[in-house]
């Protein structure tokens, strides 16, 4: 039986379990985190808005300089001086207005012709030296192609073959490596000589060239455009000599390549009277015959 006191209107305390609790706190905690971004996001849109910078004008860019005009080339002329004790002697010229022919023999050394002179003079050349290397029998070390027409054979593996003087049929002519032209090439061409070693290459002396033997020296020059020098020295080493080369200017301007013709009792070289400080005859009397030359023609 129970007792009217013992009853009351009072609501039982409710006692609220720990989760609830967590739930209420989490739920005013995002609340607040809730009120913190909007408040942000006001602020963010109450913030000045940078406008980008215009782009600046494009800048022109200067006119490159105009080339400057080619000079006209040059007369013919003979050209020595004495370099690092060697003296260089021979006939300066430009390409633009004169050319070289190969004159070729084919009956062999002196067959037609006894020296330099009777070379040219057979064409009506200018000038002329001796050319390329022959063997014993007077044949060509090397391709000869005189006017289109081919003698010897392509020198692949000896030094004396190592650079070819070439002129193409539009009358372009230039110092080439063997392996750059390639015997294909060399093939096509109107006038060429095969001979070395190379002495300067890209206006530095060949190295491991040899550095005692002396002999008189035949050398093709070429500053790399239309500047040529044919000519010759005393005796000298091939070393000394592509050092001089290198280092001095015979004709008056940097030599770009330099090739070796023949030379030692072949060396020979003839100017004309007709050119300005000819005429000019080296040739020894103890000279042997030889098998082609080059000759300075307009």
């Amino acid at each position: 039986m129970i007792s009217r006191r013992h009853i009351t209107n009072k609501p039982w305390p409710v006692t609220q379990s720990a989760s609830c609790q967590t739930a209420r706190r989490l739920r005013f905690s995002g609340m607040k985190s809730t009120a913190a971004m909007t408040c942000l996001a006001l602020l963010a849109a109450c913030a000045p808005v940078e406008k980008p910078l215009p782009a600046p004008p494009p800048v022109a860019k200067a006119a490159p300089p105009p080339a400057p005009p080619s000079l006209p080339p040059e007369s013919p002329r003979a050209a020595g001086v004495e370099i690092s004790g060697i003296a260089f002697e021979g006939v300066a010229f430009d390409s633009r207005s004169h050319r070289l022919l190969v004159v070729d023999q084919p009956g062999g050394p002196g067959s037609r012709f006894a020296d330099a002179a009777a070379a040219a003079r057979s064409v009506g050349g200018l000038a002329a030296v001796n050319g390329g290397f022959f063997t014993p029998a007077g044949e060509p070390l090397g391709l000869v192609i005189a006017a289109g027409k081919k003698s010897g054979a392509w020198n692949s593996a000896s030094s004396l073959g190592a650079g070819i003087w070439h002129a193409d049929s539009s009358g372009h002519s230039a110092i080439s490596r063997r392996a750059k032209l390639g015997s294909a090439a060399a093939g096509t061409m109107r006038e060429l000589l095969q001979a070395g070693p190379m002495l300067v290459e890209n206006g530095r002396a060949v190295s491991g060239l040899d550095g005692v033997k002396t002999s008189a020296r035949t050398v093709i020059l070429w500053d790399g455009g239309t500047r040529w020098w044919i000519g010759r020295t005393p005796p000298c080493t091939l070393a000394g000599v592509a050092a001089a080369l290198a280092n001095g200017r015979p004709a008056g301007w940097p030599v770009r390549h330099a090739l070796n013709l023949d030379g030692g009792r072949s060396s020979d070289l003839w100017i004309s009277e007709r050119l300005p400080g000819g005429p000019v005859s080296r040739r020894p009397a103890w000279n042997r015959p030889v098998r082609n030359f080059l000759v300075l023609a307009p």
